[in-house]
């Protein structure tokens, strides 16, 4: 039985099948409160406990079919939290359902949640809450079976002196009528009402709340499904602009691959700066990094990854954190897929493979002293912190071994086909990669009978799917159709070339016609060459701007480019600039996306590791839970 080794939750003998959340959200103490009642299904005769998993919450009572019940809170494990153990009626036989009422509140200690003062805000006016319950969270935020091989409906009803968000369809107040129902944002508690229809895990769970207002998108063609965004009133304009024009696109153009969008809403929510991913496919409701906001829409693909995760994670969901990839390297594949059809050019597609093949060559490159991380899956010993392994690889190594099956199988005239069949088999179920696999042959055994098998059977697959190392199985670096890069190519061997002279002859206008992307590719092509010496590189970062440009893609790779070696005069002249960027001392606030912080951090702790720790320890503060836990382990102050 390949059970979750992430949870306490005997979710093989009982199960949650819908949950109503009822909140209160007070900013003042900064806590979650109300109550979270379980319907839950009878899986194994005789079960007499319903076991949730919870992180740092106060249990005041249970209920059984609204009767009082006894319940235990047992100590805390480091990572699973404390499970929560609710007695049962005795003699329940299997198929039979209970109601599980759990009364609580959330606690200083809460990982999930995130308050941001106002002044961490963009408006500065009021206080803002957020959440992040992936990968093992939501335990947390409520107590559940979190596992995303348990999958709920739910509904919710939350007061709040602030206009409430779910990762659900809003039922009241409207999302396009007046702002917090008409009353005084910040003062007036309004009821916000939402209703979840379709079963997601536990990770999906997510509410934010602060001065948002909303903007929906123009109707696409005749489609049922509707978008909008959200952000703060300083930011609406430029979120409206920077996604406004694709979004839509792209779930229609998903459709036709792999069938209807189910959720009914996709909107988006641009959050405050410290957001510690790029951004977080919740149902409904995509989270998405202010540093997205470029004003040249070159960031879009992190849009066309979240919203597809509503069918690969979200619809098709991996059994448990060892299977992540089925997530990530799925909808890497199809994102990259979507560019290429959004913009008929296979160069588009290729282009992005070769951005993101060398994120992933440095976290393969961080894990040597932990190669199990390298791992496509990794087997996870029981309570084992799944955020360990968060990576590059399950996205970059799982999108090359889809991209490797489709080149091997014959293309995709005859990869896209299989890919919709393996959406519509598993669709609203959680899988492994033994399933996939099995799914897999028994496609091209029924489609293309023993030519296509023999073609599977020569992929090395236990390389690609246990193979450690910082290479891959195969060279998919020579698949890549690399003509973007070519122009980006050529100027990095220009400056490679004026190493034993002065830089000066290199202006502004040799970065026109580049977009970020291709000037992101221009500077980790630099980082493949030896280093350059500190005046070439202080011409670098003035002459083209890189040293002080808000576009956070660019500003990272040129951080990387000048703090390695670590020993160099460069890196010791930039490692205080890197440092205050990273803090937000430029105003524009803390970058808080770990793929920013965390390698600037670890960068700037191997050039100067005192400075770093000093940075830390006065500003961690302002960084999200998550953000912190992660950052404290590179930096060994845990």
């Amino acid at each position: 039985m390949d059970l979750d080794p992430t949870t306490q939750s005997n979710y093989k003998q009982i199960a949650s099948q819908h949950v109503v959340f009822d909140w209160s959200v007070d900013f003042d103490a900064q806590v979650l409160s109300g109550s979270a009642t379980h319907r839950m299904i009878v899986l194994a005769d005789g079960v007499d406990e319903a076991i949730f998993d919870t992180g740092d919450l106060e249990i005041s009572g249970a209920q059984v079919n609204g009767s009082d019940v006894p319940f235990d809170v047992k100590p805390k494990h480091e990572v699973m939290g404390s499970a929560l153990h609710v007695s049962l009626p005795k003699g329940l036989q299997s198929g039979k359902s209970v109601q599980v009422a759990v009364f609580y509140k959330t606690t200083k200690d809460c990982t999930a949640l995130q308050w941001l003062d106002k002044e961490q805000t963009q408006g500065k006016s009021h206080p803002y809450l957020f959440s992040q319950c992936q990968p093992i969270y939501a335990r947390a935020l409520a107590p559940v079976q979190d596992s995303p091989s348990v999958k709920i409906t739910y509904q919710a009803t939350v007061a709040s002196v602030l206009p409430v968000l779910l990762s659900a369809i809003r039922v009241s107040p409207p999302s396009e009528g007046p702002v917090h129902d008409g009353k005084v944002v910040g003062k007036d508690i309004v009821k916000y009402t939402y209703d979840q229809p379709v079963p997601i895990p536990s990770y999906l769970l997510a509410i934010a709340a602060g001065n948002v207002r909303y903007r929906p998108f123009p109707k696409f063609e005749d489609k049922e499904w509707r978008t909008g965004i959200w952000a703060e009133p300083e930011l609406i304009d430029a979120a409206y602009w920077e996604f406004s024009e694709d979004t839509a696109r792209f779930i229609a153009a998903e459709e036709k691959i792999v069938g209807p969008y189910r959720f009914g809403v996709y909107d988006l929510l641009v959050l405050p700066p410290s957001f510690p991913y790029g951004g977080m496919e919740n149902a409904c409701l995509s989270f998405l990094t202010p540093t997205l906001l470029t004003g040249d829409r070159t960031l879009v693909d992190v849009v066309v990854h979240e919203a597809t995760h509503s069918w690969f994670g979200n619809g098709v969901t991996h059994a448990h954190a060892s299977h992540f990839w089925l997530n990530e390297g799925w909808t890497v594949w199809m994102e990259r897929l979507l560019l290429q059809i959004i913009h008929n050019s296979p160069a588009a597609r290729g282009f992005s493979y070769i951005i993101g093949y060398k994120g992933l060559v440095d976290d393969l490159e961080n894990y040597k002293n932990k190669p199990r991380y390298q791992r496509l899956t990794v087997d996870f010993e029981k309570g084992e912190d799944p955020d360990d392994a968060y990576s590059r690889v399950p996205y970059d190594k799982g999108s090359n071994l889809l991209l490797h099956i489709e080149q091997t199988i014959g293309g995709l005239d005859v990869f896209l086909p299989y890919v919709k069949d393996y959406v519509s088999t598993f669709m609203g179920k959680s899988i492994t990669t033994d399933q996939w696999k099995n799914h897999l042959y028994e496609y091209y055994t029924q489609n293309g009978g023993p030519e296509k098998v023999k073609l599977l059977d020569s992929i090395d697959w236990n390389a690609w799917l246990y193979g450690e190392g910082v290479k891959l199985p195969v060279d998919m670096e020579k698949t890549y159709d690399s003509s973007l890069a070519q122009a980006a190519y050529a100027l990095a061997e220009r400056w490679d070339a004026s190493r034993g002279g002065d830089a000066s002859s290199f202006k502004k206008g040799d970065l026109d016609g580049f977009d970020s992307n291709q000037i992101v590719v221009f500077l980790e092509r630099l980082q493949t060459l030896p280093a350059l010496p500190l005046s070439h590189l202080i011409h670098l970062g003035s002459a083209y701007g890189l040293a002080g440009t808000p576009n956070a893609e660019i500003r990272l790779r040129f951080y990387e480019l000048v703090l390695t070696p670590p020993t160099s005069e460069a890196a010791a002249h930039f490692v205080g600039e890197a440092g205050r960027w990273v803090i937000g001392a430029e105003g524009n606030g803390v970058k808080g996306r770990m793929k920013f912080c965390r390698p600037v951090f670890r960068a700037a702790f191997a050039v100067n590791s005192g400075l770093a720790l000093e940075l830390w320890a006065k500003h961690k503060n302002s960084f999200h839970p998550i953000a912190k836990r992660l950052i404290d382990k590179d930096l060994g102050v845990i």
